[in-house]
C-alpha cells in the first residue's frame, strides 16, 4: 500500500541539502505540504523546493540562535505541523585538546540545544496525534579515535531526547521516533569520502558493501512518519546497513 501524507504539513529542518533535501522530497512526493527550512543558503533551498514542487514554502532561520528559532516559531504560528524532522545539525572535528570553545558551541548549540529549543517553541503548533522524527547517528551508540567526541555525544543526546519526549508527549498521542544513520554519502561527507582509502575502509566494514544513501535514510523516515508505524513511539531505528548493530 502507498503511504499518503495528503494534506499534511511537514516542516523539516536543514532541508535545503543531503538528508533533510532527500526527506523533504520523499513526504512531498507522498502528499505532504513541506516547510523547507534553511540557514544561509537561499539559493539551494529555491532548488530544492523546484524538486518538491508546489506544495512547499521556505522558512530561515540559524537553528543555533534560540532568538532565531522565536522567530520562526512565530512565523509558523498560524500552521498546524503534522510533521517535525529535526534533521539540522553540524558535523565538526572537535579533537580532544585542540578544540576552542566557538567551535564547541557550535557543535552544541545547533546538534543539542536547537533540537530542544524549536521542537519546545513549535509544540504549540504540533497537531495532537503529530510525529516527531529526529535525525540521529549510529556514531551516538559508537567510540572512536578519531576525534568527533562532541559529534557523538550530541547524537546520543538526540537519543535521550527521543526516548524522553516519547513519554512526555504521549498524553497528546504525539509519536516521537529518530533514524540513525551511519555513513551517508552527502555533501557533507564528501570531503571525507574523497579519501580513496577512507572509502575502500568504510565499505570493506559495511556487511551490505556499500555505503548508505540519504533516500534509504528518507524512506525509513517516510515509515516513522506514517499510519504503518503507528504503535512505534521512543525509539532510534538504525538505518545503517549494519555498518553499526
Amino acid at each position: 500500500m502507498e503511504t499518503s501524507l495528503s494534506g499534511q504539513v511537514a516542516l523539516v529542518t536543514g532541508s535545503s541539502r543531503g538528508i533533510g533535501k532527500a526527506v523533504a522530497i520523499r513526504l512531498g512526493a507522498a502528499g505532504a505540504n513541506i516547510v523547507v527550512h534553511y540557514n544561509a543558503n537561499r539559493a539551494a533551498a529555491e532548488r530544492a523546493a523546484a524538486e518538491i514542487g508546489s506544495n512547499c514554502s521556505l522558512v530561515q532561520a540559524d537553528l543555533s540562535s534560540t532568538s532565531d528559532i522565536d522567530r520562526l516559531a512565530e512565523q509558523l504560528s498560524e500552521i498546524k505541523l503534522d510533521i517535525l524532522v529535526n534533521n539540522a545539525g553540524l558535523w565538526r572535528s572537535t579533537p580532544l585538546g585542540s578544540t576552542s570553545l566557538d567551535v564547541a558551541e557550535e557543535v552544541l548549540s545547533t546538534n543539542v540545544l536547537g533540537v530542544f529549543w524549536l521542537t519546545q517553541a513549535l509544540l504549540p503548533s504540533l497537531r495532537d496525534g503529530a510525529r516527531i522524527v529526529n535525525v540521529s547517528s549510529v556514531a551516538g551508540r559508537t567510540a572512536s579515535a578519531e576525534g568527533r567526541s562532541l559529534y557523538r555525544a550530541s547524537k546520543a543526546a538526540v537519543d535521550a531526547f527521543t526516548r524522553n519526549w516519547a513519554l512526555e508527549l504521549a498524553p497528546r498521542r504525539i509519536r516521537v521516533n529518530a533514524v540513525a544513520p551511519g555513513m551517508v554519502e552527502t555533501d557533507m561527507t564528501e570531503d571525507y569520502l574523497s579519501s580513496p582509502d577512507v572509502r575502500a575502509r568504510l565499505e570493506k566494514r559495511h556487511p551490505l558493501g556499500k555505503l548508505g544513501s540519504a533516500d534509504e535514510v528518507a524512506d525509513a523516515v517516510l515509515f516513522l512518519c506514517s499510519e504503518e508505524s503507528r504503535f512505534v513511539t521512543g525509539q532510534s531505528l538504525n538505518v545503517s546497513g549494519g555498518f553499526v548493530i
